[in-house]
């Protein structure tokens, strides 16, 4: 049988202050947008009425996992909401270059905002790490205006580790074994 292609998925709209919606959105846009978006806030345009929305939440289809319903919700623009934003790395760690490994400990972080400042993204400059040894904490990153992140701020998201640091994690338990070579230094 000939596979039918999904034009338009079922949706609700709702929130507060807003009745429950019934509606269909293209499955092509809402591909795309959600891909760009994220957890972030979209534009959905309702018989010529504007709505900003967060996609609260999807089923999808288990065969092809592709979106059969969604939820959109309509958060109240003037409180704040918590999403989850993936971090994306930006330049090069100088560690790199001295045979460090670059360690990425947290690949999303929880964050607060309003729903218009809620970013899709955000970036963790790593061109600073400039030895082995050398981290990154919730509290240094730059964080777009009106945005907070909720987790721990001591937090380690990225690190260098020297290379053996790498092995002997990834090889435990270590057995101790002496080497004449260490004795003759």
């Amino acid at each position: 049988g000939k596979e039918v292609e999904l034009e338009m998925i079922p949706a609700v709209l709702y929130g507060p202050g807003i009745e429950n919606l019934n509606i269909a959105v293209s499955f092509k846009e809402f591909q795309s947008v959600h891909k760009e978006a994220g957890e972030t806030l979209i534009e959905l345009v309702v018989d010529g009425v504007s709505y900003s929305v967060l996609i609260h939440d999807m089923q999808l289809d288990t065969m092809t996992s592709d979106p059969i319903h969604v939820d959109f919700y309509q958060p109240n623009l003037k409180s704040e909401v918590e999403a989850h934003v993936p971090v994306e790395l930006v330049g090069v760690a100088p560690a790199v270059g001295l045979g460090g490994t670059l360690v990425v400990n947290i690949h999303e972080l929880p964050v607060k905002a309003l729903p218009k400042d809620l970013p899709a993204k955000i970036d963790i400059d790593i061109t600073g790490l400039k030895e082995i040894g050398s981290h990154l904490q919730v509290k240094d990153l730059k964080l777009p205006k009106g945005v907070i992140i909720v987790s721990n701020s001591e937090e380690v998201i990225i690190q260098i580790v020297a290379p053996t640091d790498v092995d002997a994690e990834l090889a435990q338990p270590v057995v101790e074994v002496t080497s004449e070579k260490k004795e003759a230094e």
